[in-house]
């Protein structure tokens, strides 16, 4: 048996612990550019293919991942920090046994653009959208409790959304909108940081936790109160993981569940490769419940657009009914969700 991209990505991460510096910093680059390529590296190999043809490869971590292919060793399971995660291939794979996934879903309802700390403007992400054939963006920059991204203020997501206007009118007749949203930054309380009059003028309000992700203890009461807050109608990237970073904060996810089932709230999959939060074991306990779901890829850049298909994979996987999730429905109705 030959190792599956995701199994190279353990490898390479375990190969990181036993070096430092630029070496390290390398293998764990290379680690986390394994979850997007796009074909299974040891069929690319055992093709002919060159393997420093893959993101973050260069000759010196080819030559592991060439014995790794050649003498496959067990890997085992993944520490929790790496655990439950898919890789590109994989989900191509799942897809391409789904493919409605992929002509059903009509918008992203999480990208970032320079307003905050994306790395595109709001027309170049929007273009790029309408490019893969989505109908809506949801542009959802950061709010101002979140100054390291570049959060916004009051005053400045007005401006935001004036030039959301602007590019709205020039889109009217492409079949296209963009959604007046924000991420806004949620306290360990569940509180969020923006005035309440400034919220009524969105389309969709995404709460994300930021600080406080490495907590041991048990978190259930934060993502509660953070579901029973009216202004909140996504909560995003919900477990706060990231792939050989954090684990994610522990809570008890059939009660987070069930009160977002209570609530309306709509529980997010971040298709951003070293997120995928939910990842599917947790999605699986909504997927059974009458839970909405709302994916987003938390895109900084138009190639980021293209991780959707991660977030596609994992509701497959879990057995998500399509019509609990937010973005096979047009813009209009996902705005009139979010109202009421």
């Amino acid at each position: 048996m030959t190792p599956s991209n995701l199994e190279l990505a353990e490898l390479l991460s375990r190969e990181a612990e036993s070096h430092e510096g630029r070496r390290e910093r390398a293998l764990r680059r290379a680690a986390r550019m394994a979850l997007t390529w796009p074909e299974e590296a040891a069929e690319a190999a055992g093709a002919g293919g060159r393997l420093t043809d893959f993101r973050g490869v260069g000759p010196w971590i080819a030559g592991f991942l060439e014995e790794w292919i050649e003498h496959a060793p067990d890997v085992g399971d993944p520490p929790p920090e790496r655990a439950s995660f898919l890789s590109m291939a994989e989900a191509r794979r799942v897809l391409d046994g789904a493919p409605t996934w992929r002509t059903a879903i009509r918008g992203d309802l999480q990208v970032h653009t320079t307003w905050s700390d994306g790395r595109a403007t709001l027309d170049e992400m929007a273009a790029a959208a309408r490019a893969l054939g989505h109908e809506y963006v949801g542009v959802t920059d950061h709010s101002q409790g979140l100054p390291i991204a570049r959060g916004m203020d009051e005053e400045t997501l007005l401006r935001e959304l004036e030039e959301i206007d602007r590019a709205n009118l020039g889109l009217r007749n492409e079949g296209f909108r963009v959604l007046r949203s924000l991420e806004m930054n949620l306290t360990p309380e569940g509180e969020g940081d923006m005035d309440p009059g400034a919220l009524a003028k969105l389309d969709l309000v995404l709460g994300a936790f930021h600080s406080k992700l490495r907590l041991k203890e048990d978190q259930t009461d934060r993502y509660l109160a953070a579901i029973r807050n009216p202004e909140v109608h996504v909560l995003a990237h919900p477990r706060g993981r990231r792939y050989g970073v954090r684990r994610g904060l522990p809570a008890d996810w059939e009660r987070v569940v069930a009160e977002a089932e209570r609530t309306g709230t709509a529980l997010e999959v971040d298709c951003f490769p070293d997120r995928q939060d939910l990842d599917v074991p947790t999605l699986r306990l909504a997927a059974q419940a009458e839970v909405w779901i709302s994916i987003g890829t938390d895109a900084h850049r138009p190639d980021e657009l293209r991780s959707f298909e991660l977030g596609l994979a994992a509701v497959e996987l879990a057995g998500v009914p399509p019509e609990r999730v937010l973005n096979l429905m047009p813009a209009d109705e996902v705005a009139a969700w979010a109202r009421e």
